[in-house]
């Protein structure tokens, strides 16, 4: 046995702080000086980035690069050759987790459907596994992820990255647990579509949804399927976050279905402003709440201390708070 089936063959518990299990914040994703073991790791599996034979591939989550060149021309991809290669080295029926990197992933969800027979144990993927020293998050590019939920019908988790030329068409999928899309703009298609697929198992759902400029188009009324819980009956984790228009979601979600089985709620990393806690302290009781997470904020020192006396038994972030300079107001993660 070599060095790298020596490092990838044996237990690999899972990681707390791995996103798909938590809320993290940007700075935990993107800092390298914040640590961040999920560089590294997804779905509590290493990652490695060269395909080589293991005892178990289906301790691994697999490095497969999808597109090589920056333009928006250039068709070229590495994915074909890089699945093949995978599948030709290792059993297929034992791959659990795949992460997606290059300059996008716009082809992974077709040729990953096209495989679908070929991957039956796949559980987790991951498309625009990128860092933002390589691309930055609102230049990755996607495509329709529609296939690929219709492929594998017993997916468990799936966490996207960028959204730029990001298409979805609600589903029906009844494994999916963990649905988290990572962006610096979301479009309202993509909201909608969420709020209107039926995922009865899903427990986790995280949207950055970012900023207009870089195709975060999404309005309150857009959340509304995800804020009625109609399709959500298992959603323990919901994460509205990094939106211009975080005091309004606020005040929806102070009136919204789903709330009330919630285990953790996060509006972090947002505008939120006095106006939007208000409106969460005056809304429905939030104290069955384990956390809430608010970090990355516009509050006063006073709205901070309501928040905290008003929910004593809840774990409330109110990290990162951000200075008020002639009202300019900011979301964390745009570009």
């Amino acid at each position: 046995m070599d060095d790298f089936d020596e490092e990838f063959s044996g237990e690999t518990p899972a990681d707390p702080r791995d996103p798909g299990e938590t809320f993290l914040s940007q700075d935990a994703v993107y800092r390298h000086d914040m640590g961040g073991s999920h560089r590294e790791r997804f779905a509590g599996l290493p990652v490695p980035y060269d395909i080589q034979p293991v005892a178990d591939p289906g301790r691994v989550a697999w490095a497969l690069c999808d597109e090589t060149e920056i333009g928006h021309d250039a068709p070229g991809s590495a994915l074909p050759d890089g699945l093949d290669k995978l599948l030709r080295t290792v059993n297929g029926a034992e791959v659990q987790a795949l992460v997606i990197t290059g300059f996008g992933a716009t082809n992974a969800p077709r040729l990953l459907a096209e495989h679908a027979d070929r991957l039956p144990a796949l559980r987790s993927v991951f498309l625009g596994f990128v860092e933002p020293e390589h691309w930055e998050i609102s230049w990755i590019r996607q495509g329709d992820i529609t296939p690929l939920l219709e492929a594998y019908p017993r997916l468990e988790r799936l966490d996207v990255r960028g959204s730029e030329g990001l298409t979805m068409r609600p589903v029906t999928h009844r494994h999916l647990k963990v649905l988290r899309f990572e962006t610096g703009g979301l479009p309202g298609e993509v909201v909608r579509a969420v709020g209107a697929s039926a995922l009865p198992s899903l427990q986790h759902l995280e949207l950055w949804l970012g900023v207009d400029q870089y195709g975060g188009d999404s309005t309150v009324a857009d959340l509304d399927g995800i804020l009625s819980g109609a399709g959500l009956p298992a959603l323990k984790r919901l994460g509205l976050r990094d939106s211009p228009i975080q005091d309004d979601i606020a005040a929806a979600v102070a009136a919204a279905p789903v709330v009330a089985r919630l285990e953790e709620l996060s509006l972090g990393m947002g505008t939120l402003t006095d106006r939007g806690a208000e409106a969460l302290l005056s809304g429905q009781p939030l104290s069955h709440l384990r956390a809430l997470d608010l970090r990355h904020h516009f509050l006063s020192e006073t709205l901070t201390a309501r928040l905290r006396q008003g929910l004593p038994g809840v774990a409330v972030d109110l990290g990162d708070a951000q200075p008020r300079d002639d009202d300019w107001l900011y979301v964390a993660v745009s570009e």
